[in-house]
């Protein structure tokens, strides 16, 4: 047992310490990358356009990945627990293993394919 604390401290001395090998720095530092330009201002008048525009359309994107996500995780533990996948979304609520279906977001609808067992949020 003690062989195996000897290895467990060694491994972990030459972890923090490294293998003694001072590294040079011969090469070149890499340039400065130029920065992005910014994007260009929305027209007046143009609703969602330019920054405000990105903003939502990443939130749509990060809530479609999360709720997506959730779902096809209920759909396996489905399949794990009752031994087949769920004939539709609905079943998942009616066997309890969600309260309600998550809303899409605006324009978008809820894709589940039975064969596959997955959910995907395509467009209207």
């Amino acid at each position: 047992m003690s062989k195996f604390y000897g290895f467990i401290l060694l491994a972990g001395a030459l972890a923090a310490g490294g293998c003694g090998k001072e590294q040079s720095s011969t090469a070149a530092p890499a340039p400065a990358a130029a920065p992005a330009p910014a994007p260009a201002p929305a027209a007046q008048g143009t609703g969602h356009d330019g920054y405000l525009g990105t903003l939502v359309k990443g939130q749509q994107v990060a809530v479609k990945g999360i709720d997506t996500a959730a779902l096809n995780q209920e759909i396996q533990l489905f399949n794990v627990q009752e031994g087949r996948l769920p004939k539709d979304l609905n079943e998942l609520v009616t066997k309890q293993y969600l309260g309600k279906l998550p809303d899409p977001p605006a324009g978008m609808k809820i894709n589940y394919d039975a064969v596959a067992g997955k959910v995907t949020v395509v467009p209207q």
